[in-house]
């Protein structure tokens, strides 16, 4: 009876602790979460939108968009192997389990899209997606950022984006001026001409 009684207390105090660690959790989530929300709120919002749909394509959404990857370019901003003047000065401040808070919170916002502007020109971008441009070299975008475009935990989520966002990435890559992401997309990008870019960035806007 008495190991039982001992094993049983055993079992209740772990209860416990788990119990206490998982209310810990939570705290520091919910904390996490509300210093995110202030950080985008009161910095990123001015260009990215209160829920990162973002209003220009001049700047990116990051609404839905994988939490890895923001934190990947949120680093890459503050260590200069992003180039970017504004971000940079963004991203000065931030701690990484802010950058973490962050891609947390924009990754749980709806993501939205764009409507089909022209739909020939979507058409082409479909098919170069999916299956590339043999003649050319370059390969089928479908191999890295999925069917539908939703990438993966390092890979961009890319449909809904801005196709003028899209296209000028495209062209950063293509000229070797985008200098984070490069070994596989400056590969891609050098063989693609400027309308087939457009093409590609036409269609994912609208997935």
């Amino acid at each position: 009876m008495t190991s039982v009684f001992r094993s049983t207390t055993a079992l209740r105090k772990l209860a416990i602790a788990a119990g206490l660690l998982a209310t810990t959790a939570t705290t520091l989530a919910q904390a996490d979460e509300a210093r995110a929300r202030k950080i985008a709120n009161g910095v990123c919002a001015m260009c990215h939108g209160e829920q990162g749909e973002s209003t220009s394509e001049i700047f990116p959404r990051l609404a839905g968009q994988h939490a890895d990857y923001i934190v990947k370019q949120l680093k890459a901003f503050k260590s200069g192997e992003r180039k970017s003047t504004a971000m940079a000065e963004m991203v000065a401040n931030l701690t990484d389990d802010e950058m973490v808070a962050l891609g947390r919170y924009y990754e749980k916002m709806p993501a939205v899209r764009e409507n089909v502007k022209d739909a020939s020109l979507a058409a082409v971008g479909a098919y170069l997606y999916q299956n590339g441009n043999k003649s050319s070299g370059v390969p089928a975008c479908v191999g890295c950022h999925g069917p539908d475009g939703h990438g993966a935990n390092n890979l961009p989520r890319l449909a809904g984006q801005f196709s003028g966002y899209l296209f000028t990435q495209l062209k950063q890559f293509n000229k070797r001026q985008r200098t984070n992401d490069n070994v596989v997309m400056h590969t891609v990008a050098e063989k693609m001409t400027e309308l087939e870019m457009a093409a590609v960035a036409e269609y994912l806007s609208a997935k």
